[in-house]
């Protein structure tokens, strides 16, 4: 059985952060909103909105992250990856982010499909 762990979002920029590491290689750590919209019992309208946290290298597939703004809107596709670790509190923390094998900002065009 082949195994699968594929996530594509499309969604507008919240936070960002870019920096520059060894090797001038770039680095950007932000989160994506994505926005679910349904109608409750009553008929009224909600939106639901799920912030997803990203951590994009520059290269292949990855479009210049220092283009990256709070607001872009940006299509990603990659793997989720899940670590734990040991907080100040003593207590055991999971989080979740997406790592991105390709990332496009989106000026009106909608990307085709996502590439591995």
């Amino acid at each position: 059985m082949e195994q699968l762990n594929r996530i594509e979002l499309r969604g507008n920029v919240g936070s960002i952060k870019v920096q520059t590491v060894a090797n001038n290689r770039t680095v950007a750590r932000f989160t994506v909103a994505t926005n679910y919209a349904y109608k409750d019992r009553d008929g009224g309208a909600v939106i639901e909105t799920t912030w997803h946290t990203v951590n994009a290298w520059q290269g292949k597939g990855i479009t210049d992250l220092t283009k990256i703004t709070k607001g872009s809107k940006v299509y990603v596709c990659g793997r989720l990856r899940s670590q734990k670790f040991v907080g100040e509190d003593q207590q055991e923390h999971s989080i979740y982010e997406i790592v991105p094998s390709s990332l496009v900002l989106l000026d009106g065009e909608e990307p085709l499909q996502c590439e591995f």
